[in-house]
């Protein structure tokens, strides 16, 4: 093989790995085992963020990639707060905060969930840390109100 092609494939390769990690932090996780993640996550001094949306939601689509995506990758946000995602309508099996098996959907109606996008802080054993932030009306306030939650939910985690 020639310098070139060697030069081509490992451009490819490496473009190939970039998008790849790319795509990776142009999504939230979604939540598999609660109960893990939330005590993982208050050892580390994060609260867990779950966000609770909607396939083909488009204001839970917004809250994704206009708040939560920016602050995923921000490291002064993931210093502070662990990032999951519960789809209010599958039938995809959870773990919840007491450990024992449900769905995403099943979880979100357990939790009240009923306007997309809603926004939970968690700490330990699931307790909630901050009041809910359901909806959406607009970017204008959102980010203000998101890190209010944030900052009131670190808080009460640090005091315990």
């Amino acid at each position: 093989m020639g310098k070139d092609a060697v030069l081509r494939v490992l451009i490819l390769a490496w473009l190939a790995l970039t998008s790849v990690s790319a795509s990776a932090e142009s999504r939230l996780r979604s939540a598999r085992d609660l109960t893990g993640e939330a005590a993982s996550s208050a050892r580390e001094g994060r609260v867990l963020l779950v966000l609770f949306s909607e396939p083909g939601c488009p204001w839970c689509e917004r809250v994704r990639r206009e708040f939560l995506l920016p602050m995923q990758r921000n490291a002064g946000y993931r210093a502070r707060v662990a990032f999951v995602q519960v789809d209010v309508n599958s039938t995809r099996a959870l773990r919840d905060f007491g450990g024992q098996t449900t769905t995403h959907a099943e979880f979100a109606r357990a939790h009240g969930v009923r306007l997309y996008p809603t926004v939970m802080l968690f700490g330990p054993a699931g307790r909630r840390l901050a009041e809910p932030l359901a909806g959406f009306s607009g970017p204008d306030f959102y980010g203000a109100y998101l890190d209010q939650r944030i900052d009131e939910a670190v808080g009460k985690l640090r005091r315990e």
